[in-house]
């Protein structure tokens, strides 16, 4: 087939407006495009600020990418002006009615859709958008679910969907078994995501009915698009494939397709701190520095942040801590840990600095990105969820991979002011755990090492990524033969 026929598969990307699910996504839409299609983004004016240049960048050397704005419906939906992000929702019912603007998002994307000139081969639309069905059917076009997360955590909660083991244990405490696994998981009722708890249970838990309605979506999709590689969850990877034959391609990891320094420095967003994060790093010794960082949706109580900062100042180990920019942390700790410590506010280049050969170590609550970003950078990890599917991806760390020192929290919440502390006695026996000496901190870093060159080559060309990407585009432009 000539490279001409080869442009003609044009697919419109439609990502979730939340740090987590669009960054992944603007990656898989530039890849996509590097590979011969031709990639059309869409999302809102906000939203598009944070990549608009990469976009640029990536059509001055050649690919064939581009970003089409709809208007983000914040008043129909009862948010202020400007919230067009999920990271800007504070409280529950801002949560949900930033779940009422991604269903009233339709028309608009709908008729963008339908605009002459406007021909998509395949629309690949984050789960959320649980009518995306609906508009490729009337396109007469497959519809990609793009989720976010990987082949385990997906696994782990099917089977506590259909299967229901928590109701069966007399208390939040007591673990169980997660049945139909390839691997024996233990988990407890504190430990899981609200909606499983309450079940169908549309009263007590609103969010539950949205779940429903997603989860009936991806599973009439014509596939799933999975930020993972074969090799780090072979097991689970075939299991979920074979659960109501799903249909799932592994392309990951994403984050690898950032090649440039520049690429991985303005991944997600423009940082002011780039150069003098990068220099700082070079100042220091291969595998002695920690790098903490809880993700862009995550926030802290003053108590929880002034434990973190004794953890790492008692660890006398050098560190990176990235927080976010009204975070209250006391003056004296800034001053006792200058050039032993640096404090970054608002937003960190985290693949940058987790690339960086000075990183030994990863403090993180385990979100998925930032879970496969550590994978992919060979750095063994210390496990702090909190909540989402966190606690199910500390279970692949921790127990599977072996490659990460769970710090102790114990149970799911998004409300932070119900949040355990986790005391600094915790977090400095684990900081000492994970960048130590011993021979299981050996191992664990050898291991974590290991990973990451399987991570590396699964996205090369010939590699296992490599050949599912290609493998679905080939099967997205015989769809329409």
């Amino acid at each position: 087939m000539d490279s001409e026929t080869r442009q003609l598969l044009s697919i419109y990307f439609i990502p979730v407006m939340a740090p987590g699910h669009m960054i992944p996504m603007i990656d898989i839409a530039r890849q996509f495009a590097r590979l011969g299609a031709k990639s059309t983004i869409i999302t809102t004016s906000s939203n598009a600020s944070q990549f608009s240049q990469t976009i640029e960048r990536d059509r001055r050397n050649g690919s064939q990418i581009s970003i089409s704005l709809v208007k983000f419906p914040c008043r129909e939906a009862g948010l202020p002006d400007g919230c067009e992000n999920l990271s800007s929702t504070t409280t529950l019912e801002m949560s949900m009615n930033f779940m009422k603007a991604i269903d009233l998002l339709r028309e608009p994307v709908e008729k963008l859709l339908h605009e002459k000139g406007n021909r998509p081969d395949c629309i690949v639309a984050g789960a959320f958008f649980s009518w995306a069905n609906d508009v490729a059917l009337r396109l007469n076009i497959p519809r990609l679910t793009f989720y976010g997360t990987g082949f385990f955590p997906m696994c782990v909660y099917r089977s506590l969907r259909d299967n229901k083991p928590h109701e069966k244990v007399g208390s939040d405490f007591e673990e169980f078994v997660v049945p139909g696994l390839p691997d024996e998981v233990r988990i407890s009722r504190r430990q899981i995501p609200d909606q499983l708890k309450d079940g169908d249970n549309y009263n007590n838990n609103p969010m539950a009915e949205f779940v429903r309605k997603v989860l009936e979506s991806e599973l009439a999709s014509y596939g799933k698009i999975v930020n993972s590689f074969y090799e780090m969850e072979p097991a689970y990877a075939e299991h979920y494939k074979g659960l109501d034959g799903g249909r799932a391609w592994h392309i990951g990891p994403v984050s690898l397709f950032n090649k440039s320094d520049e690429d991985k420095a303005c991944r997600g967003k423009e940082s002011s701190c780039n150069e003098y994060c990068s220099s700082w790093l070079d100042s220091k010794k291969p595998n002695s520095v920690l790098y903490v960082c809880f993700g862009s949706m995550a926030f802290f109580q003053t108590p929880q942040l002034h434990e973190i900062a004794k953890g790492l100042e008692n660890s006398g180990r050098e560190f990176v801590w990235a927080v976010k920019e009204n975070a209250q942390l006391d003056e004296e700790f800034e001053a006792r840990i200058e050039g032993r410590g640096l404090i970054i506010r608002g937003w960190a280049p985290q693949v940058q600095i987790l690339d960086h050969e000075a990183v030994g170590g990863f403090v993180t609550h385990c979100g998925w990105n930032s879970l496969l970003e550590g994978v992919a950078a060979g750095v063994p990890m210390i496990t702090w969820p909190l909540s989402a599917e966190q606690f199910f991806n500390e279970k692949l760390v921790a127990e599977i991979l072996k490659t990460g020192i769970p710090v102790g929290a114990r149970e799911w919440t998004k409300r932070t002011d119900e949040r355990e502390v986790i005391k600094g006695e915790s977090i400095e026996r684990a900081v000492a755990q994970l960048m130590g000496g011993e021979e299981e901190a050996e191992r664990m870093r050898i291991r974590a090492r290991e990973f990451g060159d399987l991570a590396k080559m699964a996205v090369q060309e010939g590699g296992s990524s490599d050949i599912d990407l290609k493998s679905l585009m080939e099967e997205l432009r015989m769809f329409h033969r």
